[in-house]
């Protein structure tokens, strides 16, 4: 949620350019839009965690990777998923 809000919050106060031109809303739509996306994050995490839960529990063979900051992300990209994508360029 910090990741979510942070980054829309930075991207509202310097009204940067999305994709097709788009850009946040202003922050008070927060409130009165029910698809406003830190509204979308908080209200599916629970049911995600549950599916991953799930698909834990039915696939143990499957590697679930829990990242938990930005640095470890682009740890991950830059390494293993570095190497695996060099394996499948054509």
């Amino acid at each position: 949620m910090q990741q979510v809000v942070r980054r829309t919050v930075r991207r509202r106060l310097r009204r940067q350019l999305l994709w097709n031109g788009n850009v946040e809303p202003p922050l008070w739509t927060l409130f009165t839009d029910p698809e406003h996306i830190v509204r979308w994050a908080w209200s599916t995490h629970r049911h995600n965690a549950e599916r991953v839960a799930a698909l834990m529990e039915q696939r143990p063979d499957l590697t679930v990777v829990r990242l938990a900051n930005r640095a470890a992300v682009e740890a991950w990209v830059a390494g293993p998923l570095a190497e695996a994508a060099v394996r499948c360029d054509p």
